[in-house]
């Protein structure tokens, strides 16, 4: 019998913090913060999602096969399954982006979704930048950023100022 109730721990990572909610149906948020309790144990729920985490940070790999679900509108979803597709190493614009989803107008919205990715570093939204090439807007701080793209050995970008 499935209760569907979400469970929660939290796990060291060089960025600070991680927080992993899910449940059965899946893992459905991962944030990272300063500080932070460290969980004693893991539940059972969250022990694939967090161990792929760990090796994501020892460079053991690039690509998660968790079960995700995360909430959110259509149009978001339509946007984080576009990240999925952005390759390891690999970064693309916003314009990039809303051109690929069909709507070069959509750009606003697509950041603005791109900014309510649930799920950081597995839905990989670091991996979008300024059309110049510069780091712009994370939720996690554009220091955490630029440290995961160095991470993934993306192209250095530069600014045009």
């Amino acid at each position: 019998m499935s209760t569907n109730e979400n469970t929660i721990a939290f796990f060291q990572t060089p960025l600070g913090i991680a927080t992993i909610i899910g449940d059965e149906n899946g893992i459905s948020t991962i944030s990272i913060a300063d500080e932070g309790a460290i969980s004693e144990n893991i539940p059972v729920v969250l022990q694939d999602a967090v161990r792929q985490l760990q090796e994501y940070f020892e460079e053991k790999r690039i690509n998660f096969d968790f079960k995700m679900n995360p909430k959110g509108t259509e149009f978001q979803q339509k946007v984080w399954q576009a990240l999925l597709e952005i390759p390891f190493g690999k970064t693309c614009s916003y314009m990039d982006l809303s051109k690929k989803l069909g709507d070069v107008k959509a750009i606003r919205a697509v950041a603005s979704a791109n900014g309510k990715n649930p799920l950081w570093i597995a839905v990989p939204c670091h991996r979008v930048i300024g059309t110049d090439g510069s780091l712009t807007g994370y939720a996690g701080g554009l220091w955490r950023k630029k440290w995961l793209l160095e991470h993934e050995n993306a192209t250095n970008q530069q600014s045009l100022f």
